[in-house]
């Protein structure tokens, strides 16, 4: 599994090879002492992992503008790619149990090939009972895999199981917690939690052009429309709630903004839209 590489096979091998398994780019030269030293070792790794990476043997010498383009400054310099980027490097002659470390790394383990084999499933055939199962066994193979729980927790959410979504990521450290991927979780849960108890939306936009100060009806319809990504609406309302009442329900309107943001991911055109006309209103 170790192959040669130059500028004419780099991004075949390396950059779109990746994308099947990690590559293990290997600069070095044959003056190099610790490179001698270093590369019987990788290939001996590469031999022993049947596959799971590949080795590419990069000769800085003969391919000096590849040593500049990657800032190679010394060698050996061994970069991994995964999924045609550049994730973890390392410099010198390591001893085989830190190179394995650095495999460990890079390469995903039982439970993280469970975790991407159950989003591909779900993704591809929606089939949640099966997504579930192997997510179920990636957590058992691994159980502080917490990126197998947190997709969990948005396959709950998905069917409506909104108790056990809660659970899932109540489970999770509280570093993971602050994460935005969990914070979108959290929001998507409190909209579907508040939708599911509000009226239907055409009742609610009666109430709302009967009464134009109707902010409960105003708030709910918000809700229903982020459960149908309708978020320009939904936004739309929220704002004209903290314009007529900035006070309403302790603030809740800027706040279900700011969860809306979260769902979001806190960027885009549209976020940075209604964070200045919120600034705007309250301001």
């Amino acid at each position: 599994m170790a192959i040669d590489v130059s500028a004419k096979n780099f991004n075949e091998v390396v950059i779109e090879g990746s994308r099947q398994a990690p590559v293990l780019v290997d600069f070095w030269a044959p003056w190099c002492a610790p490179c001698r030293a270093l590369t019987p070792v990788l290939e001996k790794l590469a031999d022993e992992y049947q596959g799971k990476f590949t080795l590419a043997k990069v000769n800085s010498d003969e391919n000096q503008d590849l040593a500049a383009q990657f800032g190679v400054r010394g060698i050996p310099n061994v970069k991994a790619f995964v999924d045609g980027e550049l994730v973890d490097e390392f410099s010198g002659a390591l001893p085989e149990p830190l190179v394995r470390e650095f495999l460990d790394r890079v390469i995903p383990s039982l439970s993280e090939e469970l975790r991407l084999q159950a989003r591909e499933a779900y993704q591809q055939t929606k089939d949640a009972s099966k997504a579930l199962e192997l997510l179920a066994q990636a957590v058992e193979a691994d159980p502080k895999n917490e990126s197998a729980l947190i997709d969990s927790a948005e396959i709950m959410l998905d069917l409506g199981k909104f108790a056990d979504a809660k659970r899932l990521l109540e489970t999770l450290s509280p570093l993971t917690q602050m994460e935005e991927s969990v914070a979108a979780l959290k929001a998507r849960m409190d909209f579907a939690a508040s939708a599911a108890a509000a009226p239907d939306a055409e009742s609610l936009r009666q109430r709302i052009a009967r009464d134009a100060n109707d902010l409960d009806a105003r708030l709910q319809l918000a809700n229903l429309c982020v459960m149908t990504q309708d978020y320009a609406t939904a936004l739309d309302h929220l704002l004209e709630i903290v314009r007529r009442d900035r006070a309403f329900r302790d603030d809740i309107a800027r706040k279900t903004m700011l969860q809306v943001f979260s769902l979001l991911g806190n960027e885009g055109d549209l976020v940075s839209t209604y964070r200045k006309r919120l600034a705007s209103a309250m301001y």
